[in-house]
């Protein structure tokens, strides 16, 4: 089963990061460039314990979706999201939260499994951990410039923020 193991030092308050991590609209900001989209489930704000969510979202050219539920929850030090559905054949995403003295130290563990078989670990070594584990480090500069900014409050305060120097990679 592959790992993938992101450690991100954040100059913000762990509430802050905690939150901004477990945000339906940052999520969606942090992958634009898949065209994904929160289609059922918690479609917007803040999702929590026993709460799922299914995304659609182009990977490799093909239209996906992909259905996860907050299986552990520990306010503010910890989550995970496992998948319910989609074209994995499991994940498990954990999102661990440290307080070092005003920097918050987030790490992702994103364990999963592709389906078919000698074929899935065959497209693991070639590219999909190479891909996953791009994902991941956007979303976490994401929410890092976003929790290190102004962006970050407003979000999660429901104001709009301010996007026009918005930048993608």
């Amino acid at each position: 089963m592959p790992r993938i193991e992101i450690r991100t030092e954040i100059k913000a308050d762990i509430q802050l990061v905690f939150d901004l991590s477990r945000s339906i609209d940052l999520h969606k900001i942090s992958t634009e460039h898949t065209n994904e989209t929160a289609v059922a489930g918690i479609t917007s704000g803040l999702i929590g314990m026993n709460e799922s969510v299914t995304w659609r979202a182009r990977h490799f050219g093909v239209y996906q979706t992909l259905t996860s539920r907050i299986s552990d929850f520990n306010h503010p030090i910890f989550f995970a999201d496992e998948m319910v559905s989609g074209a994995f054949r499991s994940f498990r995403h954990e999102h661990h939260f440290i307080d070092s003295s005003g920097v918050t130290i987030m790490t992702d563990i994103f364990d999963y499994r592709s389906p078919m078989g000698i074929l899935g670990v065959l497209a693991d070594n070639l590219f999909l951990k190479k891909y996953m584990t791009k994902l991941l480090v956007e979303r976490n500069r994401i929410v890092k410039e976003f929790a290190e900014s102004d962006r970050g409050r407003e979000l999660l305060t429901g104001k709009t923020p301010n996007f026009s120097n918005y930048k993608r990679y």
